[in-house]
């Protein structure tokens, strides 16, 4: 299923690492994962989430406070039965653990473009088969995948629909109008609205939404590192002024967890 970010032949196992027919080749790094990001595929030296970010979110989400989200994506993966699945921009692998645990007898990969990410993600599911790379170039085979899991990521559409197999879909959750509204009520004088469908305009021929629902909840955070943490795990943690993100940390925050799932069909 590995292709080679290079030339897109096919790869294969040497030593400790992975080759192709040119003799490009790209080895493992100690904690598991395969790095098949080359550097002329990088736009800095160390693209994606950096450490600090990657921190952040590993202890909000290890503190459970998006354990449904994550346990409905799971649940909606199972019913796909897939046989080989990827998820496509993993972070620090949350999601992709319980995807994984949901789905045992399937063959999964998973990738993101942060180096730091993956190190992380690497613990959780070892099983599974731990990719640095680009999403834009997602270095793996054409038609070879039952099921894309993108979770709170940008996704590049052409490569979704490369990558499916016919009758396969993408697992799409992304947020609401309403998702952390009270957050963001309290960072910004005005509240900007967004179009909780703009991406399905982008659904390109070949591809279908088949299934949507969504999930929302009222999460209480009393305590101020799962504030900070919820603060440097999304945009608002620089957009926002510094003295309205201090005054957030401070205070107790009761906000609203919005989100949608979409299940987007590769057509035959």
């Amino acid at each position: 299923m590995l292709i080679c970010p290079i030339c897109q032949a096919p790869l294969s196992a040497l030593d400790n690492g992975v080759v192709c027919a040119a003799n490009h080749r790209f080895d493992r790094a100690r904690q598991g994962y395969l790095n098949l990001l080359p550097v002329q595929h990088k736009n800095s030296r160390d693209p994606g989430d950096n450490q600090a970010m990657v921190e952040a979110r590993r202890r909000f989400l290890d503190g459970g406070h998006y354990a449904p989200l994550a346990r409905r994506l799971a649940e909606l993966a199972a019913e796909r039965a897939p046989q080989r699945w990827l998820d496509i921009g993993c972070g620090e692998g949350y999601y992709t653990a319980q995807l994984a645990e949901a789905l045992p007898d399937a063959e999964g990969y998973a990738l993101d473009i942060s180096r730091e990410a993956v190190k992380r993600a690497c613990k959780r599911a070892p099983q599974l088969e731990w990719l640095v790379a680009s999403m834009a170039r997602v270095p793996l085979a054409d038609a070879s995948y039952d099921l894309l899991a993108s979770v709170f990521s940008p996704l590049d559409w052409q490569e979704a629909r490369r990558l499916l197999a016919p009758g396969g879909g993408l697992l799409r959750m992304g947020p609401t109008r309403e998702h952390l509204w009270e957050l963001r009520a309290r960072l910004y004088d005005e509240v900007r609205d967004y179009d909780d469908e703009k991406h399905l305009s982008l659904i390109p021929e070949g591809m279908r939404l088949a299934h949507s629902e969504t999930l929302s909840y009222e999460l209480q955070l009393d305590n101020a590192q799962a504030r900070a943490d919820l603060l440097a795990m999304t945009p608002h943690g620089w957009r926002a002024s510094a003295e309205r993100r201090a005054a957030v940390i401070d205070s107790h925050l009761s906000v609203r967890v919005a989100i949608r799932y979409d299940w987007i069909e590769r057509t035959p």
